[in-house]
């Protein structure tokens, strides 16, 4: 009996592993005041699997985006959504070039030898402006929640069938939420 016990135990130790390595974790995140506006400073933890990177590989963009919603507390009524952004970042291989191509919203495209070091502009995304100056009142506190995820609603037709089938293609974090007290930026 002990022997099918440990049998089993050692049979589930892997799988939960993999289920675990298929989820992407929020590191860090959290938001400065500058002079553009409030940027979303992130860190991503995540590996791709088999799947995903065979699929890029043969041509496949994948496309990772980030979600920010801040919400304003309010004691006489549901909380104030003030701000709801979002950025995507699109990964991809060039066959004639070998390189991996990484875009960010369609506005920064930059070129990078490995599907590591693309990976790591998800993994590690530049701050960007998630509310414009003024948007956030100096000295409010406001709720902040961050998430990210391989959006496949951005895949062709055929391959979002695919992929809402197919456990290789659920990769998110869940939502970190956090507080940040408005602040002032400092004019020089």
């Amino acid at each position: 009996m002990l022997a099918c016990w440990l049998t089993a135990c050692a049979l589930l130790v892997p799988s939960l592993a993999a289920a675990a390595a298929d989820n992407i974790e929020i590191t860090q995140a959290h938001l400065e005041a500058t002079d553009e506006g409030t940027k979303l400073s992130a860190t991503f933890a995540f590996d791709l699997n088999r799947g995903l990177e065979d699929a890029i590989t043969r041509g496949l963009t994948l496309s990772f985006t980030t979600e920010v919603e801040i919400t304003r507390p309010r004691w006489y009524w549901f909380d104030q959504k003030a701000i709801i952004t979002s950025q995507t970042i699109k990964i991809s291989y060039n066959f004639w070039t070998r390189h991996y191509q990484a875009a960010i919203s369609g506005s920064l495209q930059q070129n990078f030898n490995s599907l590591d070091d693309a990976l790591s502009l998800v993994r590690r995304p530049r701050r960007w402006v998630v509310a414009e100056k003024g948007a956030l009142k100096v000295g409010e506190t406001y709720n902040v929640a961050v998430r990210t995820a391989l959006d496949v609603t951005q895949l062709s037709k055929p391959f979002q069938v695919n992929a809402l089938n197919n456990s290789d293609w659920r990769l998110s974090s869940d939502w970190k939420r956090f507080t940040y007290k408005a602040e002032k930026v400092d004019e020089k």
